[in-house]
């Protein structure tokens, strides 16, 4: 049984969504998982592997992120660790990949961390949910990127099928 640490950092909740399922995956192939936000991580020293999710908001990746990358990077770097990204552009078949996506190699520009797993997920589009400010800016994003623009869109873009393979990759690390 490995400790593993999963971190997340979520605008509208559905880095945690992914979170949690990953969580629930590897305590079922029978390890001990402790799931935290950003802002309340535990002390990571007694964890074999950690894991952070980082949702893309804007156009990028909180601030936050990077900073704890800055702050941690020693053990970071001396655990098993991955990093998945959660973007509306990885709906797209051509971009839902680490090597492929342009926030995922965003993120590998802007820190020297260089964790053992990388994943991509496509995330959840719903402009209800949104307050007007965010809501034009993504419409606006959509419909330069050609994806869905009508203001009751609620679309989920993740394949739960690659979520469920990056936790037996984690499992398996």
């Amino acid at each position: 049984m490995k400790k593993i640490l999963i971190i997340f950092s979520s605008v509208h909740g559905h880095t945690r969504k992914i979170t949690n399922q990953l969580a629930q995956q590897l305590k079922e192939l029978g390890n001990s998982v402790v799931i935290a936000d950003i802002k309340a991580v535990p002390a990571m020293e007694s964890f074999d592997k950690i894991i952070i999710g980082a949702s893309i908001r804007h156009g990028k990746h909180n601030p936050t992120l990077y900073e704890f990358i800055q702050k941690h990077q020693q053990i970071l770097t001396q655990k098993v660790s991955g990093f998945f990204s959660v973007s509306l552009v990885a709906r797209k078949p051509e971009k839902n990949t680490p090597e492929t996506n342009p926030y995922m190699q965003a993120f590998l520009s802007k820190t020297t961390w260089r964790p053992t797993l990388l994943q991509v997920f496509g995330g959840n589009l719903n402009y209800q949910g949104y307050n007007a400010f965010d809501r034009n800016i993504i419409r606006f994003i959509m419909w330069l990127t050609k994806g869905p623009t009508d203001p009751v869109t609620n679309v989920e873009y993740t394949d739960w099928q690659k979520v469920n393979e990056f936790g037996l990759q984690i499992h398996q690390a």
